[in-house]
C-alpha cells in the first residue's frame, strides 16, 4: 500500500512537470487568443518559432492587430521574417494601421525597408498627415553695403515616403536652406532691402528646388527672425588699413636698415683708406732717405720741400683762426 501510493505520487509530479514543460514551451494561451481573434495561427507554427528562437507574442499580437484593424493581407511569415531581420514588427503594423486611416499607399515590403534602414516608419507615416517644422539655427550672411544680418527660418516639411530610403535628412535640408538664405542676402545690394521684403529669402530658397533628393517636400519656408549685425565691411576695411600700415612699417623698417648698413659700410671703406693713406704716409721717409742714400735728392731740395710743407701748415692755422672769428657766437 506505501508503495502505490509512492508510485502514484510520483506519475503525478511527472504529469505536473510535463504540463509545465509544455505549456511553456508551446503558448497555447496565445494561440487560443489569436483563435478567438479570428487569426488562424497552426499550434506547430507557434512551435516551429520557439525553435527558431523568436518570441511568438512579438508576431501573433501585431498579427492580431492589425486583422481587427483591416489588413488581412499580411501574412505571419512576412512578420516573422522582418522579426529575424532585426526589425520592429509593431512598429510597421501600427504604421500599416496609420497609412490605411490617412488613405496614403504603403506596403508591408516599403515599411519594412524604410524600418530596417533605422528610420522611424511609424514617424514618417505621421509627418505625412501632420506636417514638421524644422527650425534653422541662427545664420549670418552678409550684404553688399557690408552690414551683417542674422537670420532664423523656420522650414515646414512633409515626409515623401518613396523617398524615405536612401534620402537625406534634416540636416540636409537644414544646411541647403542656410545656404539659400546667404545667397539671397549677399546677392542684395543694400540690406534695407531684404529687412524690407523678408520672402525675397523664401522666394529665392523655394525656387532652387532644396528638397531634391531628401526624404522631404518643402512646403513653405518663414522667416521667424531677422536682426541686423556688425558692420562687416567697415571692419574689412579697417582691417585691410591696418594691414597696410603694418606693411609701410616694414618696409620703411627695411629702407632704413638697408641706409644703416650702406652708412656701416661707407665707414669701413673710408677707414679702410685712411689705413692705406698713413700706410702710405709710413712709406714717405723709407723713400726719402733712399732717395738720399743714392743721390737722386740733394739735401737742400729735402730742406726746400719742408720749408713748403711748414708754410703750408702756417696757412691753414691762420685761416682756421680767420674762420673761428668769423662764426656769429664769437661776435660780443
Amino acid at each position: 500500500m506505501p508503495g502505490s501510493i509512492f508510485a502514484l505520487f510520483l506519475i503525478i509530479v511527472a504529469v505536473i512537470v510535463f504540463l509545465s514543460f509544455f505549456f511553456s514551451f508551446v503558448p497555447v494561451g496565445l494561440w487560443i487568443s489569436a483563435g478567438a481573434a479570428g487569426v488562424k495561427v497552426g499550434i506547430m507554427t507557434l512551435v516551429g518559432m520557439r525553435l527558431r528562437r523568436v518570441i511568438p507574442s512579438r508576431i501573433v499580437n501585431p498579427l492580431v492587430k492589425a486583422y481587427k484593424a483591416g489588413l488581412n493581407d499580411l501574412k505571419i511569415d512576412q512578420l516573422e521574417a522582418h522579426y529575424l531581420a532585426g526589425g520592429n514588427v509593431d512598429k510597421v503594423v501600427n504604421a500599416l494601421i496609420a497609412a490605411q486611416r490617412a488613405n496614403i499607399p504603403l506596403e508591408f515590403e516599403r515599411a519594412a525597408a524604410i524600418d530596417l534602414a533605422g528610420r522611424d516608419v511609424l514617424e514618417a507615416v505621421q509627418m505625412c498627415v501632420n506636417p514638421k517644422v524644422i527650425e534653422t539655427p541662427l545664420i549670418s550672411a552678409m550684404a553688399k553695403d557690408g552690414i551683417e544680418l542674422k537670420t532664423k527660418a523656420r522650414v515646414t516639411v512633409r515626409v515623401n515616403i518613396d523617398r524615405l530610403v536612401g534620402g537625406a535628412g534634416e540636416q540636409t535640408i537644414i544646411a541647403r536652406v542656410g545656404e539659400g538664405i546667404v545667397t539671397t542676402v549677399g546677392s542684395s545690394e543694400y540690406h534695407s532691402d531684404v529687412l524690407e521684403n523678408p520672402d525675397l529669402i523664401s522666394k529665392t530658397v523655394l525656387e532652387k528646388g532644396l528638397d531634391a533628393g531628401t526624404a522631404f517636400e518643402i512646403l513653405s519656408i518663414d522667416i521667424a527672425d531677422i536682426d541686423v549685425g556688425r558692420n562687416i565691411g567697415a571692419q574689412l576695411q579697417t582691417d585691410q588699413a591696418e594691414a597696410d600700415k603694418r606693411i609701410a612699417e616694414a618696409k620703411a623698417e627695411e629702407r632704413r636698415a638697408m641706409a644703416v648698413a650702406r652708412e656701416q659700410e661707407m665707414k669701413a671703406a673710408v677707414q679702410e683708406m685712411r689705413a692705406k693713406v698713413v700706410e702710405a704716409e709710413a712709406e714717405v721717409p723709407k723713400a726719402m732717405a733712399s732717395a738720399l742714400r743714392e743721390g737722386n735728392l740733394g739735401v737742400m731740395d729735402y730742406y726746400n720741400m719742408q720749408n713748403v710743407i711748414s708754410d703750408t701748415q702756417m696757412r691753414n692755422s691762420i685761416s682756421d683762426i680767420g674762420k673761428q672769428d668769423s662764426t656769429p657766437g664769437d661776435k660780443k
